[in-house]
């Protein structure tokens, strides 16, 4: 195994330990939170029998489960957490297109935790069907709000020759960010501290995000959208990138839309910005009916449903 170049040697170590864990053969799929409390909740879950038990569902583990080496990284890492009579793993890795990606165990309380989940998968389906029908040059790419990165570690390996940052408010997803992008082998993605794109130059040709669209009464940065039902920080992108992008650039924002009696107040918000610009955009609902169990809560007490949506909009 390589080293990651970073000066801290516990990300060295938190990189070394996520090699170790893929050379295992290591694969997880990460689920909803609701389904992942309903499977950690069954008798036989109450502790990890194996790697995918650790890193995977977050549960606790008695010593012997985890491999010598791995434990060692864990300790040199610092993301060993006591439990009981055994441990819990404070970082998880999740499967994503053949790669693997740290971020924050579950659950994800803590305000700066970074999410990793079902909406990751489809913003990264979204990424990729748009590299399948756009052949256009993208020489500069921005992922805003990176997280762990996703967006744009998969822009870069689509894009190799881009310039492509990650920029988040969020040191802890940052942190990640690098990280990732060292086990992706990607040399061209920057993780950069930065509000939407305060702190960057130039125009961009391609902006991605997949931000926050929830109201969460905590007010969780990973979580809560801010603004009218949530939207808040995705206008505030659309509106960030309007001024960013280049000639014939693009912005590929997924997001959720909350439905109210059919309507669509985020749509009709994004209309009504785009119908003063120069642009050519697209509107559809990847899927329906999105973190259901929201709409117990009193935000949403008029709410229909939860959609995920992809917005494309591109610069002439």
């Amino acid at each position: 195994m390589t080293s990651l170049s970073c000066d801290s040697v516990t990300d060295d170590a938190l990189y070394q330990l996520a090699c170790a864990v893929r050379e295992s053969g290591y694969e997880f799929t990460t689920v909803t939170p609701a389904t992942h409390e309903r499977v950690n909740s069954r008798t036989e879950n109450e502790w990890a029998s194996d790697l995918a038990g650790v890193f995977g569902w977050s549960r606790p583990f008695r010593e012997g489960i985890v491999p010598a080496t791995i434990w060692d990284l864990m300790r040199r890492a610092d993301v060993l957490r006591p439990h009981e009579e055994g441990w819990r793993s404070r970082v998880r890795l999740s499967s994503l297109q053949g790669q693997l990606f740290l971020h924050s165990a579950y659950p994800t309380v803590e305000a700066d935790s970074v999410f990793f989940g079902p909406d990751t998968y489809r913003f990264a389906a979204a990424i990729e069907s748009h590299f399948n029908s756009a052949s256009g040059p993208v020489g500069r790419a921005v992922d805003i709000g990176c997280g762990a990165g996703p967006g744009a570690i998969l822009t870069a390996l689509a894009r190799p020759q881009a310039q492509v940052l990650a920029v988040d408010i969020n040191d802890a997803a940052l942190r990640f960010a690098h990280i990732n992008a060292a086990l992706a082998r990607t040399g061209n993605v920057e993780p950069r501290h930065s509000n939407l794109l305060m702190d960057t130059e130039g125009a961009f040709d391609l902006i991605v995000a997949n931000p926050p669209y929830l109201v969460d009464s905590a007010e969780r940065a990973y979580r809560h959208g801010g603004g009218p039902l949530g939207a808040g920080l995705s206008l505030a992108i659309v509106d960030a990138a309007l001024e960013r992008l280049a000639d014939c650039g693009t912005l590929l924002l997924y997001t959720g839309a909350a439905i109210v009696n059919g309507y669509d107040p985020f749509k009709a918000a994004v209309a009504d910005r785009l119908s003063q610009s120069n642009v050519a955009w697209s509107y559809r609902e990847m899927d329906p009916d999105i973190f259901g169990e929201e709409l117990l809560c009193r935000a949403y007490a008029h709410v229909d449903r939860i959609a995920a949506v992809v917005l494309t909009v591109r610069k002439p």
